[in-house]
């Protein structure tokens, strides 16, 4: 019999369900949602009372030792910084920005925002030190009209000359910017609070704005997302519910998911403040050059619960195949493993599954499940050990209800619950638009049943209905399935891929390649640029395989790709292609080379660049 740690991760969600005459569908959890706070910082008062030394947070420092702030230290530094942002009039009118990765002074300034009832806007990194026009970084400041700019060095200074006005108080963690007037973030720190953020913070209720966050805008621009002090508690308390080893130790996290997302900055962050427990701030990223770092975190630091994206765990289950160091860290004792963002390859999971039971003689319960952004984040948990596979995404969280739709040969999932975002700020009418007649959030996601006889075997994502379109045959094409197999057949080398075929008579794909994965699988340096590593023998042979596999197991005009061009050229952010969680956005890259469709259309055996299939 297989054994699984962790017996109190959530075996007890279930669901009542309902059909309507119209064919609509609901869910809603047998679980009532037990009280919550009416402020995410209650939470940071109470343990800075209860446990004061213990640390919130830890960040490596230049030398490599971890530089740490506990509870109390933590509420002194966020009524500072809160008295501070008070003194200067700040508001919902004119929040603060951050431009900054996750960082201990993102994090105290964060905090003081919200102990003062000043909502502040996380923004993408990779807006300011990617982008080379920063269209979106100009797109997200013009929407919130900042009256404080916070950057944590000199690395933003391309970024804030090209799209910060001068006149707005621009706050450094480090460093200086030549030509610009700066306020060091000590001088936040060193402001001495009195009765002002007193005041201020007596007037922050459960409808107070914490923060705007920015969608990540893989189907539209990014639009703000109001989030308030009610829809991060609720959605705590619902995690506290589902995972309730949260109630047994103070959790250990050691994340990098960024902050400027709900995953890392309302989720993962959220869970170590709300359960008085410990967060340590990960340099590391889920890539070849960048789990390095991750790696050495974990082995220094076991973690009580662990979140990461698919292309993380991949790389880390191929870090500890080697690595017993690594293992016997990482499974020390950890409840539950988690991912999001998209769909863990059944391999990777096998393997996973396998180095826990050599390492601690059981395996470790995958959780995975339905958030976003609008809901801050989580709407529905699979928990149940040894039946959740890639792709569920189980049922509703306590006080969520979910309400099935109809459209177009597909079903929209939809949420209502304490979670919901009010709108999107200052956008009427895309915010009217987001909400049915009943006040359901329109996710825009399809979902389908695992079993339709038993609704208590939850649901499983079945992609986003506005990717989705018909070949000229008048067949429905599922993008977001397709997209999935194609990228678990091409693992570890293929990015993504773009649908194409609109109109036509069968299904084409634009595939985005790692570069990095294929240079190592054909033995290629850095200096062999992209061209070159596509045209490699080793490579064109993965991909031409690749084609011919997409074609041989695909079941009709829907699921059988009969064209595919691998792209040297990658997506880019400052045309929309890419969004800053790395995602691609469909409709962007079809949009920007529609004359590499029409060629793709146009391709025979004699054309190299287009693969076609190898019929047998």
């Amino acid at each position: 019999m297989t054994r699984y740690r962790g017996a109190r991760v959530g075996a007890c969600l279930s669901a009542v369900y309902r059909r309507d005459a119209d064919g609509v569908e609901r869910l809603r959890s047998t679980e009532a949602l037990l009280p919550y706070p009416e402020r995410l910082t209650d939470r940071l008062e109470q343990w800075a009372r209860e446990a004061p030394a213990r640390t919130l947070a830890a960040r490596r420092d230049r030398g490599g030792d971890w530089r740490r702030i506990g509870y109390a230290e933590m509420l002194e530094r966020a009524r500072a910084v809160g008295q501070a942002l008070v003194d200067r009039g700040l508001s919902a009118e004119r929040p603060v920005a951050i431009l900054s990765c996750n960082d201990l002074e993102h994090l105290t300034l964060a905090l003081g925002a919200m102990w003062a009832g000043i909502p502040y806007a996380p923004i993408s990194p990779a807006y300011s030190l990617i982008s080379q026009d920063f269209g979106k970084l100009r797109h997200i400041l013009g929407s919130v009209t900042p009256g404080l700019v916070f950057a944590s060095g000199p690395q933003y200074a391309k970024a804030i000359h090209a799209a910060v006005d001068p006149d707005i108080e621009l706050v450094l963690a480090e460093g200086r910017i030549q030509g610009r007037k700066l306020t060091p973030f000590d001088a936040l720190l060193a402001t001495a609070p009195g009765t002002g953020v007193g005041a201020a913070h007596a007037h922050v209720g459960p409808n107070t704005i914490a923060k705007f966050l920015f969608t990540s805008g893989s189907t539209r621009v990014p639009k703000g997302v109001v989030n308030t002090h009610r829809m991060l508690c609720a959605n705590q308390q619902m995690l506290c519910q589902a995972m309730a080893f949260l109630a047994d130790e103070p959790p250990v996290l050691v994340d990098w998911l960024p902050w400027n997302h709900t995953f890392g900055g309302n989720h993962n962050t959220g869970i170590a403040i709300y359960n008085g427990g410990t967060l340590y701030i990960d340099d590391g990223k889920p890539t070849a050059q960048g789990i390095g770092e991750t790696l050495r975190n974990l082995r220094e630091i076991s973690p009580t619960v662990y979140f990461n994206v698919p292309k993380g765990f991949e790389e880390i289950a191929a870090a500890m195949r080697a690595d017993e160091v690594l293992r016997r860290s990482l499974f020390a004792r950890v409840q539950a493993l988690m991912f999001a963002g998209a769909g863990l390859s059944q391999p990777v999971w096998d393997e996973l599954d396998r180095l826990a039971e050599e390492t601690v003689g059981e395996r470790i319960p995958m959780i995975t499940g339905l958030g976003m952004t609008e809901t801050a984040p989580s709407c529905t948990f699979a928990l149940r050990a040894g039946d959740v596979r890639s792709g569920h995404i189980g049922l509703p969280c306590p006080d969520v209800e979910v309400k099935l739709v109809p459209i177009d040969g597909k079903t929209e999932i939809r949420f209502r619950g304490p979670n919901v975002m009010p709108g999107y700020w200052r956008l009427p009418e895309a915010s009217a638009h987001a909400f049915d007649e009943e006040g359901f959030y329109r996710t825009g996601d399809a979902a389908k049943w695992i079993d339709p006889q038993d609704p208590q075997k939850g649901l499983m994502f079945d992609g986003r209905i506005a990717e989705d379109f018909k070949l000229s045959t008048g067949t429905f094409v599922s993008v977001g399935p397709l997209r999935a197999r194609i990228i678990a057949a091409g693992a570890p080398c293929v990015q993504d891929a773009v649908i194409t075929g609109i109109d036509r008579d069968d299904l084409g794909m634009l595939v985005f390649p790692r570069l990095d994965e294929c240079r190592r699988l054909a033995g290629l340096g850095e200096e062999v640029g992209a061209a070159g590593v596509l045209r490699h023998p080793t490579v064109r042979v993965l991909f031409q395989a690749l084609v011919d596999r997409m074609w041989r197991d695909g079941t009709g005009s829907a699921s059988r790709i009969a064209r595919a061009h691998v792209m040297a050229e990658p997506p880019s952010i400052d045309r929309d292609e890419l969004t800053d969680k790395g995602s691609i956005n469909q409709a962007a890259v079809l949009r920007n080379r529609t004359a590499l469709v029409e060629k793709l259309y146009r391709g025979s055996p004699a054309d190299d660049e287009v693969l076609l299939p190898r019929v047998e």
